[in-house]
């Protein structure tokens, strides 16, 4: 986040005589309290300053780096998840492959007819099958495909960097979210490194502004 000079200038104020009144900081700065309304709303919203009732504004301490990882950490699945592609677990591989070539994914999560996750199939499995001399239009995915419990997993209101950290740990593209429910397990969502990026890429857009 880039601030302003006027934010600037606030900042160097409650650092050297805070905590200060919002008062107290127009006064320096021979404005009103109304025209510095909306500077004292974005430095708090933003994290460098805080507010207690009666006491008025004191610094945190936190340089923007500090900042950018403290909004990092507090992101989860759900706010960057995408929509899930499954197959059936009893569709041939050669039907997997072209779902993945026309989803443009890396990843498939494998359901059962009760729609619960039972496995997921990945490139290095597509390609691996593909090597062979089998029939992939009989083969079904449940032959290739890594079964539960083995199937890294996320849920919504999981931290987004323990997903990344699942992605690192485990060399794969993606993540099923899921939700647990008494049949099992529910496919509700995936997540990518493509979302790990967006994620990056919107939280640096926020900061330069």
């Amino acid at each position: 986040m880039e601030l302003s000079k006027r934010q600037q200038q606030i900042i160097e104020i409650v650092k050297s005589h805070g905590p200060i009144t919002g008062e107290h900081i127009a006064d320096q700065l021979n404005l009103t309290r109304a025209t510095l309304r909306p500077d004292l709303s974005v430095l708090t919203m933003a994290g460098f300053l805080d507010a207690r009732p009666r006491v008025g504004y004191f610094f945190t301490g936190k340089t923007g780096n500090e900042l950018l990882a403290d909004k990092l950490k507090k992101i989860t699945v759900a706010e960057y998840q995408s929509i899930p592609i499954v197959i059936k677990e009893n569709d041939s591989v050669y039907d997997a492959i072209s779902t993945m070539f026309l989803e443009d994914v890396g990843t498939l999560f494998v359901i059962d007819e009760a729609a619960l996750l039972t496995g997921v199939v990945s490139r290095k499995d597509l390609l691996r099958a593909s090597l062979g001399n089998q029939d992939l239009a009989s083969l079904p995915v449940n032959i290739i495909m890594t079964r539960m419990p083995n199937v890294a997993i996320c849920k919504k209101d999981d931290y987004l960097l323990d997903a990344a950290s699942k992605l690192i740990e485990k060399q794969i593209d993606g993540l099923p979210v899921v939700d647990q429910t008494p049949e099992g397990l529910q496919v509700v969502g995936r997540i990518t490194k493509s979302n790990m990026t967006k994620a990056l890429v919107e939280l640096a857009g926020n900061r330069r502004r």
